[in-house]
C-alpha cells in the first residue's frame, strides 16, 4: 500500500449512482467526513455506463426514485411509464446538484485496493493516482451489474471494425447508417437494443446462445393529470416502495395458476400481455415455485412468438426452453417483431458456436459473417463481480475473493456485512433482495440502516462491528433454503453465474421478499445488533 496518505476520512463510498449519492448525502446530514470515489467522470452509476441504443429502466418511473425528500420527489416529473437512459442519468444529475453532492466526489477515479488496518481499526484505501486515503468504513456502492463480461474470444485483436460492450457505451452516438452490424447477446441490453440497431443498420445479425422470454413493455408518455395525482400520493407510493414485497407495487395475484380454466388462464394472460409490463409475471402467485404453473405461462408466450414471427424457422430458434422468469424476465418494443425485418438474421450459436473473431467479420462452425460494428450484449459478471475488481482484504490480510473462494462460498450476514471485515458495509450486497426487487427502495433502506448503525456506533463509542460467523452462516444457509424452494435454482443464469466461464454456480438474491428482509434487519437493530460483534462494547439500553 501506498505510504502517501492524503486524506483521513470517516467513511469512504466506491460509486456515484444511487448507491453512492444518497450514501453520501446522508452521512453528510449525519455530521460523517465522506468522500464518494466514482470511475467515471459523472454521476449516474450503471445509468452512466449504459447508454446503448434502446436503453430503459424496466421499472415503472413513479417508483424508480428516491423517497428520502418529498420535495425532491414533487420537483422532478417522470415523462414517460418507462423511463430511458438519458432521463435517468438527468434525473441522477438533478439529484447531485440539488443536494450539492459533487464537491464530495472525486471523479475518473478507481479505488484499486482496500486493506484493513488492525492496528488502527481503520481501512488504508489505494487510489489508481498512487496516493492513500484513510477510513473507519469502507461502504460498497459499486452495485451488482458493473463488471461487464467480455467473452476472451479468439481474435478480437486483430478485428478492423469497431466493437462495444453494451455496459461501457462511448458517449458520442454510434453510427449504424449503411453498416454491417453484429450483436452478441440477447439478454436485456441485446433485447432492447436489437430493435433500435435494425432500424438503421443496412444489416444486423444476431447471435444469439440463448432465447429469452420477453414482454411488451407497453410504454406511454404520462399525461399531466396523472403526474399531478402521482405526487398529490408522494407517502401513499412511499409506503408502497418501503413495505411491499417487491418495492415497487406489483402485487401477486393470490391464484393459483391451476385453479382457472384453461379458457379463463387464457384471458388473464391476454389481459396481461396488453397491460405491458410485468403483468403477466405477477398473474399468478405459484409461477415461480411450480413447475406446472410455470409451463402454462411459458406456454403462452411460445404461442405468442409463434404469432408474432412470420418465418416459422426464425420463430422456432427464438422459443425458450427453461422456466419462465428464472433468468431475468425482459421488457421489450417491438423485439419480436423485428425479426420480420428483411435486413434482420438470427444465427443460433448454440447449435453453431462461434469460433473466432475474424479481421472482417465473425466466424461460427457454419460460417463467416463479414460486419462492420460487433456489439457484445454479453452481460456482467453479476453480484460478486464488481467487488472481486478490487483488492479487499480484512483480518490477518484475507482477501474477500480468498473468503468467499472466488465465488463458490459466499457468505454474509443480511448482504450488509462480512465476518472477518470490520466496518465494511455493502449497499445491496450478495444475499440481500438487491436485483429482484426494485433498486432504489433496497438502496433506500440499506443506506438509511448503514447509516444509522454509525450513528449509534458514534453515540455509545463503538469502534467496530463486523458479523460474527455463525451469524452469517445461518443468514446464508437461509437465503439457500428459500431459494431452493423456487424455480430460479433449476435454471442457469447470471443469477446463479452461469454466464462467467468457471465461475461457481450459486445463488446470492434474497427471496423472501423485500418487506420480510426489511422486517429481519429491522429486528436485528432492535434487538442490539444481534448477529454482531461490536468493540468495545459500550452499549447502553
Amino acid at each position: 500500500m501506498s505510504t502517501t496518505l492524503v486524506e483521513d476520512l470517516d467513511a469512504v463510498v466506491i460509486g456515484a449512482g444511487f448507491s453512492g449519492l444518497y450514501m453520501l448525502h446522508r452521512l453528510r446530514e449525519s455530521g460523517f467526513s465522506t468522500r464518494v470515489y466514482e470511475a467515471g467522470d459523472g454521476v449516474g452509476g450503471v445509468w452512466y455506463w449504459n447508454r446503448y441504443p434502446g436503453a430503459r429502466c424496466d421499472v415503472e418511473s413513479i417508483y424508480y426514485n428516491y423517497t428520502f425528500s418529498e420535495e425532491l420527489y414533487k420537483k422532478w416529473t417522470w415523462t414517460s411509464r418507462y423511463p430511458e437512459q438519458p432521463e435517468i442519468l438527468r434525473y441522477l444529475n438533478f439529484v447531485a446538484d440539488t443536494f450539492d453532492l459533487r464537491k464530495d466526489i472525486q471523479f475518473n477515479t478507481r479505488i484499486t485496493a482496500a486493506h484493513y488496518d488492525e492496528t488502527k481499526n481503520r481501512w488504508d484505501i489505494q487510489i489508481n493516482d498512487g496516493t492513500c486515503v484513510s477510513a473507519k468504513y469502507l461502504i460498497s456502492g459499486v452495485g451488482c451489474l458493473s463488471a461487464a463480461n467480455v467473452p476472451d474470444f479468439k481474435g478480437l485483436d486483430c478485428f478492423e471494425g469497431e466493437w462495444y460492450h453494451t455496459g461501457h457505451w462511448p458517449q458520442k452516438k454510434v453510427d449504424f447508417k449503411g453498416k454491417r452490424v453484429g450483436v452478441i447477446g440477447t439478454g436485456s441490453s441485446g433485447v432492447q437494443a436489437i430493435p433500435v440497431i435494425a432500424k438503421e443498420a443496412d444489416h444486423l445479425t444476431v447471435f444469439q446462445r440463448t432465447p429469452q422470454y420477453t414482454m411488451p413493455a407497453r410504454n406511454r408518455r404520462y399525461d399531466p393529470k396523472f403526474i399531478k395525482e402521482t405526487k398529490a400520493n408522494f407517502k401513499k407510493i412511499k409506503e408502497i416502495m418501503r413495505n411491499s414485497p417487491t418495492g415497487n407495487g406489483i402485487q401477486l395475484r393470490p391464484i393459483s395458476a391451476l385453479s382457472d380454466s384453461p379458457e379463463e388462464r387464457q384471458q388473464v394472460y391476454e389481459k396481461a400481455w396488453e397491460e405491458g409490463g410485468y403483468a403477466l409475471t405477477s398473474a399468478y402467485y405459484d409461477l415461480i415455485i411450480n413447475e406446472d404453473a410455470n409451463k402454462t405461462a411459458a406456454d403462452f408466450i411460445r404461442s405468442k412468438i409463434k404469432e408474432t414471427v412470420h418465418d416459422p424457422e426464425v420463430a422456432e430458434k427464438l422459443l425458450p426452453d427453461y422456466y419462465f422468469g428464472t433468468k431475468r424476465p425482459i421488457l421489450d418494443t417491438d423485439y419480436y417483431e423485428t425479426y420480420n425485418r428483411d435486413n434482420v438474421t438470427l444465427v443460433d450459436i448454440k447449435k453453431v458456436p462461434i469460433e473466432e473473431i475474424t479481421p472482417k467479420g465473425l466466424r461460427t462452425t457454419e460460417a463467416e459473417y463479414e460486419l462492420d460494428i460487433i456489439i457484445f450484449a454479453t452481460g456482467y459478471d453479476g453480484m460478486t463481480g464488481p467487488l472481486f475488481k478490487i483488492d479487499i482484504r480484512g483480518r490477518e490480510g484475507v482477501s474477500l475473493k480468498e473468503k468467499w473462494e472466488d465465488g463458490s462460498r459466499v457468505r454474509t450476514y443480511l448482504g450488509l456485512a462480512t465476518a472477518g471485515f470490520p466496518n465494511f458495509l455493502m449497499i445491496t450486497g450478495p444475499e440481500s433482495p438487491s436485483v429482484l426487487v426494485n433498486m432504489p427502495s433496497a438502496i433506500e433502506q440499506h443506506v438509511e440502516w448503514i447509516a444509522d448503525c454509525m450513528e449509534y456506533h458514534r453515540k455509545y463509542g463503538v469502534e467496530t462491528m463486523e458479523p460474527t460467523a455463525k451469524a452469517e452462516e445461518a443468514w446464508s444457509k437461509h437465503c439457500r433454503e428459500v431459494a431452493d424452494n423456487t424455480l430460479y435454482v433449476k435454471t442457469d443464469s447470471w443469477y446463479t453465474g452461469a454466464n462467467i466461464e468457471g465461475k461457481p454456480r450459486s445463488f446470492l438474491i434474497y427471496l423472501a421478499g423485500f418487506d420480510v428482509y426489511k422486517q429481519r434487519c429491522d429486528e436485528v437493530v432492535s434487538d442490539g445488533y444481534s448477529g454482531f460483534t461490536l468493540s468495545p462494547m459500550q452499549v447502553m439500553n
